[in-house]
């Protein structure tokens, strides 16, 4: 009897991450059959999300074994750090080479992207990042998920559910995921409906934007970075 699962699918954890950009995605996959799911780091050391929850690793980069889906979440500061920590990047750049999904939920796709694996994919990013994300040589999209190719992506924090069960189905099928939806009674009611910039109203989008501004810049600024030395590679 093969004990052995049918699919392995690797979460990259990091320092100041959002942590549901991951916990959401997980409970999905660990409802698929036969999955294996890893939580990878560059150790072994507890890792603190930037809502304070402390999430374990249990695989290193350097133990990664082959993957079937790959997925980066955002973060805060965090992420704007792992936009330029050089053995990240590379990780993910290996990586590619072989897995059959690349893919990120919120401002991990800004970290992709300057890995340099989002260049000429259509993508999503929570919707106060896209213009870094296009910066990246990125085609920005305003969709909760975008699936191009074998590059998935999800928009802002809670969109990790709705990315995983895409995933679930493409890795499945179609009833599969619906299972895992049910079982997880997965049906969404906002309850003030202004989880969206074109919902939200003028002056509530402007209230986000400032009081992220910090974080919005600093990102910026990485996008820049990276865009310059991903275009002069190219």
């Amino acid at each position: 009897m093969n004990d052995e699962p049918k699919y392995t699918i690797g979460l990259v954890i990091y320092p100041d991450m959002t942590q549901l950009d991951i916990t959401g995605p997980h409970q999905v996959f660990s409802s698929i059959p036969n999955t294996r799911v890893l939580l990878l780091w560059k150790s072994l050391e507890p890792v603190i999300s930037n809502g304070g929850l402390t999430i374990l690793p249990n695989t290193t980069f350097a133990e990664c074994p082959q993957l079937d889906v790959l997925c980066v979440p955002g973060g805060g500061f965090g992420a704007v750090e792992m936009m330029e920590d050089a053995e990240l990047l590379n990780f993910l750049k290996e990586q590619e080479k072989t897995t059959r999904y690349i893919t990120a939920v919120c401002t991990g796709s800004l970290i992709l992207a300057a890995a340099g694996l989002l260049q000429g994919y259509e993508a999503a990013t929570h919707w106060a990042f896209r213009e870094q994300l296009e910066l990246m040589g990125v085609k920005v999209s305003t969709a909760r998920v975008v699936v191009d190719r074998n590059r998935i992506t999800g928009g802002g924090v809670t969109a990790g559910i709705d990315f995983a069960l895409n995933i679930a189905a493409i890795l499945c099928d179609e009833n599969t995921a619906k299972l895992i939806e049910l079982i997880l009674e997965y049906n969404p009611l906002p309850l003030f409906g202004c989880g969206s910039p074109e919902n939200a109203g003028a002056e509530l989008v402007k209230a986000v934007m400032n009081i992220g501004q910090p974080l919005i810049t600093a990102s910026l600024t990485a996008s820049q970075k990276a865009a310059s030395k991903l275009f002069l590679v190219s």
